[in-house]
């Protein structure tokens, strides 16, 4: 989980927060509410440029960047949203197993087009401290499910 292990793939969470409360239109699964608060989003950093992809969320989430490929896209890219914390569980294919270890989301379907889950979007706990802790549980957990 430390962000400077030298494995380039793996599973990652980004703790998003929101400032505002925000209408968002998110690709094809359409325009949804999100509360102002603390967002988990869970995602593969397996294939082309591993956990560079962390990096691409960064600078959407900084206005660097502007095209939207992923539902993440369209949450990092509102003005109010910024990444607070990264999670990452190197060589780990952990992805749904984090994600549903952790609470629901406002959105079905969220970053889960390519599996059965219901989302990879949580919604989380108000407090830094306590979505981060929320966040590094879930993915000790699925890490030790997965030995």
């Amino acid at each position: 989980m430390d962000e400077t292990d030298t494995q380039t793939e793996g599973t990652y969470t980004l703790v998003v927060e929101l400032a505002s409360d925000s209408v968002l239109e998110v690709g094809s699964l359409g325009e949804h509410a999100f509360d102002r608060g603390r967002y988990a989003y869970t995602g593969s950093a397996f294939g082309p440029g591993g956990f560079a992809r962390v990096e691409r969320h960064r600078e959407l989430a900084a206005g660097e960047r502007g095209a939207r490929h992923w539902h993440v896209d369209y949450l990092l890219g509102h003005p109010d949203a910024a990444i607070r914390e990264v999670v990452r569980s190197p060589g780990a294919n952990v992805e749904c197993a984090v994600a549903r270890r952790l609470p629901a989301g406002p959105v079905e379907g969220f970053g889960a087009s390519d599996c059965d889950c219901p989302s990879h979007l949580a919604t989380l706990a108000d407090g830094e401290t306590a979505a981060l802790a929320a966040v590094e549980a879930a993915h000790e957990a699925a890490g030790s499910a997965n030995e």
